[in-house]
């Protein structure tokens, strides 16, 4: 007749407080670790062209790998996490990031560059664990808010690289910018301790004693009171598993995350790297009217398919402002997929997004275009939210980590894709590129309308 309670009645109890401001502090600032070295390589593609005489696919093939190494480890962290803990994999995975980093700034050549920059990716896979934590620690109420919120880390990440590139690229080189772009991870690593392991997963494996000692220390440092009675859920023995993914009450669901989360990422590294595109080969407008040569740059050098086409302090500018962008839109994202739910919100901002993917064809001026790349980035941004909240939240405990690696790896599919339809695709065909970017959100757009289940105002399962 003694009472019990749950993690998640817990969590509940004890509310927002001191602690949730703090693990949002850390947790989201690994989204400015994440974002540095993955923007990393569009502000450093065009000085690597240059030094090393690279053909298009051959700089397209940098940022692949990237995410082929992504797409690997992100599955095999994500089980690693369901059996060990995410605390562990997280700390892992930014010790690895920034090692491999750190040798990245010292590549010799092209291919030990392209080599590094995907362990790299390997252990940037491992950085979705900080939002995994932070879902299993916040009461449902505010998850809608503070997931979203957490994008500030990333559009400051972003920020921050292309401000450095700007800055570094022209003085002391890539090199240096590599090596600035890791610091943040390595701070990272240092304030990781002040972040417990998750006390749904600590209750998964059987160790109640440590979530609750994680819970009482949560409830003091908020202030709060903790529920009357005894810590009392059963164990799960069977954890981490791929076949739990594809059981019939989950098959449909993880199908179509699967081909969202590939669309997203097909959309949202297609944005950046075809910003890029455009700023360093002036697509803009090039099939209305082609390209004045200047007679006096008649050289072998500006005919070699190699030819260096470097950043301008204009073409950093306009980066900047279509960055900002991701920021734009998420008063509005938050109030949606707390208003209408998750799966309607995603469907909305796919279809806009396939919008203006087909807009950016008009030829119009520099300042339209730069306005163009802005609405995109604030959609694209807005997708990646939705789906990362979603997906945290349909799976229960034991496969929620594997849950979110699989999607993970799945999204680095698209994500290698991209660099090929944005960066070589692209000089061939642009009104080809862009319309196959738009069909992509279209069908990412159905998807999320057909999706079986709606997390919107749901408890965390266990």
């Amino acid at each position: 007749g003694q009472k019990t309670f749950t993690v998640e009645e817990a969590v509940e109890i004890i509310g927002f407080g001191r602690f949730h401001v703090l693990l949002f502090l850390v947790m989201g600032s690994t989204g400015v670790a994440e974002a540095m070295e993955i923007m990393l390589i569009a502000v450093v593609a065009p000085l690597i062209r240059c030094e090393w005489q690279l053909q298009d696919w051959q700089v397209a093939l940098v940022t692949t790998m990237v995410f082929f190494g992504y797409m690997v480890f992100s599955i095999v962290l994500g089980l690693l996490a369901d059996r060990y803990g995410r605390w562990k994999i997280l700390l892992l995975s930014f010790l690895w990031a920034s090692y491999f980093s750190l040798l990245t700034s010292f590549a010799p050549s092209y291919i030990w560059f392209v080599f590094l920059r995907a362990m790299v990716g390997g252990g940037v896979s491992g950085h979705a664990q900080g939002l995994i934590i932070k879902t299993e620690f916040l009461p449902t109420r505010y998850r809608g808010y503070l997931l979203p919120l957490s994008q500030v880390f990333w559009l400051a990440g972003s920020l921050l690289i292309i401000g450095l590139a700007s800055v570094v690229n022209p003085t002391i080189g890539w090199r240096w910018l590599i090596r600035i772009a890791s610091i943040p991870g390595i701070i990272l690593i240092l304030v990781f301790k002040f972040i417990p392991e998750s006390a749904r997963y600590n209750v998964s494996t059987g160790n109640v004693a440590a979530a609750l000692a994680t819970l009482q220390r949560i409830a003091k440092m908020n202030g709060a009171t903790m529920p009357e009675g005894l810590l009392r859920e059963p164990a799960k023995e069977r954890r981490g598993r791929f076949k739990d993914l594809i059981h019939p009450k989950y098959l449909r669901t993880t199908l179509q995350i699967w081909i969202i989360w590939l669309g997203i990422a097909f959309a949202y590294y297609g944005v950046i790297l075809a910003s890029a595109e455009l700023l360093e080969r002036d697509l803009v407008c090039s099939s209305a009217a082609p390209l004045v040569k200047d007679p006096g740059n008649d050289s072998e050098e500006s005919h070699s398919p190699c030819h260096c086409h470097l950043f301008g302090p204009a073409a950093y500018h306009t980066m900047i402002i279509s960055t900002v962008g991701e920021i734009a839109l998420n008063p509005l994202n938050m109030l949606s997929i707390n208003v209408l739910g998750r799966r309607l919100s995603l469907c909305i901002t796919m279809g806009c997004t396939a919008l203006f993917f087909l807009l950016l064809n008009i030829c119009i001026s520099s300042t339209g275009v730069t306005w163009f790349l802005f609405m995109l980035r604030a959609l694209v941004s807005a997708n990646f939210n939705t789906i990362y909240i979603y997906t945290a939240e349909v799976y229960p405990t034991t496969t929620r980590a594997l849950g979110m690696g699989t999607s993970g790896s799945l999204c680095r599919v698209g994500a290698m894709v991209a660099p090929f339809i944005s960066q070589v695709l692209m000089s061939a065909s642009f009104v080809g590129a862009l319309c196959l970017f738009s069909s992509v959100c279209i069908v990412c757009a159905v998807s999320a309308f057909t999706l079986p289940i709606e997390t919107r105002g749901r408890s965390l399962q266990v």
